[in-house]
């Protein structure tokens, strides 16, 4: 599946690229019908992933972190219905429902994965702050059973100091160099949270192109859905990236 949507967008951003360069539109043509034959693969493949999401979504409901409950469980909700508005679409293009309002039913669709991106990266956004949180309670007891001393590289010792920051623009600065650099050393040592961010980042910009919320334009799409699926690619291969 991944592998069909990896191809998909490297035709996208392929016939982008032909484009540009003034290729011939016959060759053009071709990489376009590919595109939509890989597309349409794709949609018939997905035929029973609204009832996993489902699935999905009640066994989320058993979370006992209320944050991570609600976002996940809407997560897979919204995913059931972006795969139920698949499936018409599958419908209608494969000729089973050629009555079927193609443009209403794909921005449907791209709605409710785009409102499930929102609550993956919600969810990202809540489990970054959680081990920044942890993070930065075991620096500071390291640092108090060491007497003070320096903070990913920056010198945090008491005041009147050589490392003493001034009020202000200084101080506001050196907070923010502060988390900047925990917000680093987190995602460092959690491989499959950053992947993951990369990930659902890389997606959004998909549905806000469809939507017309962000033009990113064909280029800037398939380059985004091409890394996210090589990204998923990687998740398979290597099962302990996959975030838990």
């Amino acid at each position: 599946m991944e592998k069909l949507r990896a191809a998909q967008y490297a035709c996208s951003l392929l016939g982008h690229a032909l484009q540009r360069r003034g290729a011939s539109p016959e060759l053009q043509k071709r990489i376009q019908q590919l595109e939509g034959h890989l597309s349409l693969g794709r949609k018939l493949l997905r035929l029973g992933n609204s009832a996993d999401a489902l699935e999905s979504a009640k066994r989320a409901v058993h979370l006992s972190d209320v944050v991570l409950r609600f976002c996940i469980t809407v997560s897979h909700l919204n995913r059931a219905l972006y795969f139920a508005c698949d499936n018409v679409l599958w419908a209608g293009k494969s000729g089973l429902a050629p009555h079927v309002d193609q443009e209403k039913w794909v921005q449907r669709s791209f709605r409710y994965y785009l409102f499930s991106l929102i609550m993956n990266l919600s969810r990202d956004a809540y489990e970054i702050r959680l081990l920044m949180e942890q993070e930065s309670s075991a620096c500071n007891r390291r640092l108090k059973g060491s007497g003070g001393g320096v903070l990913g590289g920056l010198e945090t010792g008491g005041s009147g100091g050589p490392g003493t920051p001034g009020r202000g623009l200084p101080q506001l600065a050196l907070k923010l160099r502060l988390q900047v650099l925990l917000l680093a050393r987190v995602l460092q040592g959690h491989p499959p949270l950053l992947l993951d961010v990369v990930k659902n980042a890389c997606d959004l910009f998909i549905p806000l192109d469809k939507l017309g919320l962000w033009r990113c334009g064909p280029g800037i799409v398939g380059l985004c859905g091409l890394v996210s699926s090589i990204l998923s690619i990687l998740t398979l291969i290597y099962p302990w990236l996959r975030l838990k």
